[in-house]
């Protein structure tokens, strides 16, 4: 088993600036969007339970740049738990470019925590983390490589 969740993005022209590269705002779209398919793909019960009132809180975000990337580059995004606390997670996101033949480049690291948050908008407050959210997560965990999983790392797009 893979120690992170993976979401794959074929970057297009619309991901670029008038340069031609990549513009930085959209590796942080893409921890978003990273994100929301693990919760898709691991744990629904989750979306459930943001349909009612769960509410994630993005408190900080990061990103560090290595290489450029450009138009039909093919991107494998990967997702690892770096730490969870009662009320809040922190993510690591390790930006790969997919070359043919199974070479791989690392273009940018990310980081990002958020809290959970529950109530309506003019009273919010911290919440514990899910359950299901804390299942979910445990194989994607720091060091989860070296200890048994039942589950299998997940496949966006």
């Amino acid at each position: 088993m893979r120690p992170y969740y993976e979401y794959r993005h074929l970057v297009g022209f619309e991901d670029t600036n008038l340069v031609g590269n990549v513009y930085y705002v959209n590796y942080l779209r893409w921890q978003g969007r990273c994100r929301e398919m693990f919760l898709l793909d691991r744990a629904p019960e989750v979306l459930a339970d943001i349909r009612e009132d769960l509410k994630l809180f993005t408190l900080k975000v990061d990103c560090e740049f290595f290489a450029e990337i450009t138009a039909f580059d093919e991107l494998s995004i990967r997702m690892r738990l770096d730490d969870l606390t009662q009320t809040q997670v922190a993510f690591s996101f390790d930006y790969v470019r997919l070359r043919e033949g199974g070479a791989e480049d690392l273009v940018a690291k990310g980081r990002q925590r958020i809290a959970c948050m529950r109530g309506p908008n003019t009273d919010t407050r911290p919440t514990r983390v899910p359950e299901a959210l804390r299942t979910a997560l445990a194989p994607y965990a720091a060091g989860a490589a070296a200890r048994p999983a039942a589950a299998t790392s997940g496949a966006g797009a």
